[in-house]
């Protein structure tokens, strides 16, 4: 296995991906091309006191970066020797199985489309983060940012590939998947929700996805469903309230923990805990995330990725291109297509 690595994407960068990738390949053997400026790519070796690329490991030099303030239009025509466009052409090209990047967002997302493609029949491709639950599973939401106005089939698209991403990488056997919503009832939210919760109720009586029916915003890190339907604006605000309630939390409890000899005692006993919980909301931990419907594996790593959010990033994406679902995903699309014009 392959992974093509954007070496000049992030805050971080070259060093912080060039050093994720070393640990990641002596950690698991995976193969990694570092896609970037050579000279600047073999400086950080320097300063690091590494002589030679581990193995494994080798350099695929791009004269140019995409900037953030890049329009993600025309990076392909003005930034076609960047990091970010040849490592995508690289993985189009099958020369990677998976490409990870820290750069901009729109920018990956547009390239991602337009050079490695979309699954056939996917109008839109999602962002899907996999969120840590009261449960110790995980939760899917789809969408988390990439597409704010949808259209119920987007939403019942969103539906299938985050189905899909949860049972073959996530190795959810039945993945539940839930319409975010202001309340449980089917009559609940506007005609967005309306129309595409009657969509994802007949994919589910054709047996394509289990539908569980709409779900609150309190329900999902209390793992009540495996799967979030929801537009990208409001799957953004969802998965920043968890985030700034998790940021909360943690500083809560370090301030309890520092108001007397008691609780400081207190905390010794529990720091393991403590720790174990940190970890487990650590954006560093997680690595990134997939852009779901798109043909080949393309991770979004967070733009402040340091060096082990990009080790964890490699593995990622190990894990989603050995899951590969593709295939299936295609199918299931098919039969949809086919129902409505019976």
């Amino acid at each position: 296995m392959k992974i093509i690595l954007d070496a000049m994407g992030g805050d971080h960068a070259p060093e912080a991906p060039v050093l994720g990738a070393f640990d990641a390949a002596k950690a698991w053997g995976t193969e990694i091309t570092l896609v970037g400026r050579g000279e600047e790519i073999l400086e950080v070796m320097k300063k690091h006191g590494i002589a030679d690329l581990p193995e494994g490991v080798e350099i695929a030099h791009a004269d140019d970066v995409v900037d953030m303030h890049d329009d993600p239009a025309s990076i392909i025509h003005k930034r076609k020797n960047s990091s970010m466009v040849l490592g995508l052409r690289m993985l189009a090209e099958g020369k990677g199985d998976a490409f990870i990047s820290a750069g901009s967002t729109g920018a990956l997302l547009t390239g991602a489309t337009l050079i490695v493609k979309r699954v056939r029949g996917i109008r839109r491709a999602a962002m899907a983060p996999a969120m840590p639950t009261k449960t110790g599973g995980k939760t899917v939401i789809c969408d988390c940012g990439a597409n704010v106005e949808c259209t119920p089939e987007f939403l019942l698209q969103f539906g299938l590939v985050g189905s899909a991403y949860a049972k073959n990488v996530l190795g959810i056997e039945d993945p539940r998947v839930g319409l975010l919503n202001i309340g449980t009832e089917d009559s609940k939210g506007a005609n967005l929700q309306k129309e595409a919760y009657a969509l994802l109720k007949d994919a589910a009586d054709k047996g394509l996805i289990h539908f569980t029916g709409n779900v609150e915003a309190r329900g999902v890190p209390l793992g009540e469903v495996d799967v979030v339907v929801c537009d990208g604006f409001s799957g953004n605000v969802l998965l920043k309230s968890i985030e700034g309630t998790a940021m909360f939390m943690g500083s809560l409890l370090k301030r309890i923990f520092k108001k007397n000899l008691a609780t400081k005692l207190g905390y010794l006993l529990c720091k393991g805990g403590v720790g174990e919980l940190m970890k487990l909301l650590d954006y560093r931990e997680i690595g990134g995330t997939q852009f779901l419907g798109i043909q080949k594996p393309v991770i979004k790593a967070h733009g402040a990725s340091d060096a082990l959010a990009f080790r964890n990033a490699v593995r990622q994406a190990m894990t989603a291109a050995q899951g590969d679902f593709t295939a299936q995903l295609e199918k299931d699309l098919a039969a949809i297509k086919e129902s409505v014009h019976d």
